[in-house]
């Protein structure tokens, strides 16, 4: 394999990148010169619209060792899970929902992150390039001779346990528990791993993910951009047969090609895989009094056309001091016209302490109450109002997105959910008094 050191980044988001893993493969001045550097083939792979605004238009250029076109034709798949795009025919249930954690593979099972990719729940169409899935990944086996592309939209990938170690078209990511990722739409990729391991993912099908606007927070604060990092190329020249999997409209199909889909030998361009580690977030919280909205800690966000309504934002809550006064300090009940998936990678987190576990989930569909059980709300109304530690060692994130989320067949099985989680707010006692 001719490679660089395995793990090499650059640091940016929304950057113009270049990066070139032999001396002189990129071509100058131009993109598609009649003979490009090395005899390699010139390709442009597109995430937006040639025609868009040049603050929108995504795009890159790889030089390759061969064309992507040269495999054989796609046919579906059937032994895999279904990836679920048809969400008009899944359940609507406006319950609340959490599961338990999902189970790893059992052992003398060998499954690898395809195979072992779970529609959770979604909504929306690829088709019509609105909406989002949300899935669960669990495995323990690497990917041998076989890559995934998403044509429905891009993926952001959430590990719980376990680290990742991403081979894309533009290089290597090793992304470990406490570390997100994302590969942007039609960029192969090919994920190998240590042991059991399981995560989370969101897809998004309406456009890319982008930094959230600050607004009056002003130029700093939330997820710096110097903090995002991008591969820096690596190609494979491995005449072997590689089998394509690609999710199309919701279900995967597969292609076989006679050689590696990862003979990238340099590119330019701003359309790239990229990684970020959740302990750089700067919080941003109240120093006075009063409880924030959970806007404030939204590390990556896709807009939708209507102005500050998300097809999914991606948000955190890390560990941060505490100092409101006068203030019911854990999240207030509440009804939301956004529907609120949350998932726990460490720890515990601070509204639930009890029943909500790492690698598991729960769910709040748009307009149904909750918030914190009845133990965190009695003892956060009698503690004393000192500064303290919030999540010192516990990281939780929620996708929230403004469409209505239905549950897939592989969420609703019993064995996964908690079927008692509703009598965290049974026991709330009656504290009113007329006089």
């Amino acid at each position: 394999m001719e490679r660089k050191e395995k793990y090499e980044y650059l640091a940016g988001f929304g950057n113009h990148f270049e990066s070139e893993a032999l001396p002189d493969s990129l071509p100058k001045n131009q993109n598609t010169p009649q003979i490009c550097p090395r005899g390699l083939y010139a390709e442009q792979l597109n995430g937006s619209a040639f025609t868009e605004p040049r603050g929108k238009n995504l795009r890159s250029w790889l030089y390759r060792i061969r064309p992507s076109a040269g495999h054989k034709r796609f046919t579906p798949v059937s032994n895999l899970p279904d990836a679920t795009a048809d969400f008009n025919n899944c359940l609507f249930d406006p319950g609340q929902y959490r599961w338990k954690p999902f189970p790893l593979p059992a052992e003398g099972e060998n499954v690898d992150f395809v195979e072992g990719t779970k529609c959770l729940m979604g909504g929306g169409s690829p088709a019509t390039k609105t909406g989002l899935a949300i899935s669960i990944y669990t495995c323990n086996t690497s990917m041998k001779n076989k890559a995934f592309y998403s044509s429905d939209g891009d993926l952001l990938f959430v590990p719980q346990q376990g680290t990742l170690d991403i081979q894309t078209e533009m290089g290597f990511m090793e992304v470990r528990s406490g570390e997100i990722a994302v590969v942007p739409r039609g960029i192969r990729f090919s994920v190998a791993v240590e042991g059991p391991s399981r995560g989370y993912l969101l897809e998004v099908f309406d456009g890319h993910f982008e930094l959230p606007d600050l607004g009056p927070i002003g130029a700093n604060g939330l997820a710096n951009p110097r903090d995002f990092l991008t591969p820096v190329a690596a190609y494979e020249d491995k005449d072997e047969e590689y089998t394509l999997i690609t999710k199309y409209g919701g279900k995967l199909w597969a292609a076989v090609q006679n050689r590696s889909p990862f003979d990238v030998v340099s590119w330019h361009g701003n359309l790239v895989p990229f990684k970020y580690d959740l302990a750089h977030y700067c919080v941003i919280n109240t120093v006075s009094y009063d409880h924030m909205d959970p806007s404030i800690f939204t590390v990556l966000t896709c807009k939708t056309g209507k102005p500050g309504v998300a097809c999914a934002d991606f948000v955190i809550f890390p560990p941060r001091w505490g100092v409101a006064e006068r203030t019911f300090r854990p999240p207030y009940y509440h009804r939301n016209c956004m529907s609120e998936f949350m998932g726990l990678i460490r720890g515990q987190y601070e509204a639930k302490k009890e029943g909500f576990l790492p690698g598991g989930g729960s769910l709040h569909s748009i307009m149904t109450p909750h918030g914190p059980d009845r133990n965190t709300f009695e003892m956060a109304s009698k503690e004393e109002l000192v500064p303290k530690r919030i999540a010192e060692n516990d990281l939780a994130f929620m996708f929230e997105s403004t469409y209505v989320l239905s549950l897939t067949p592989f969420s609703q099985k019993k064995e996964f959910i908690d079927e008692n989680y509703l009598d965290c707010w049974a026991g709330l006692e009656k504290h009113f008094k007329k006089d």
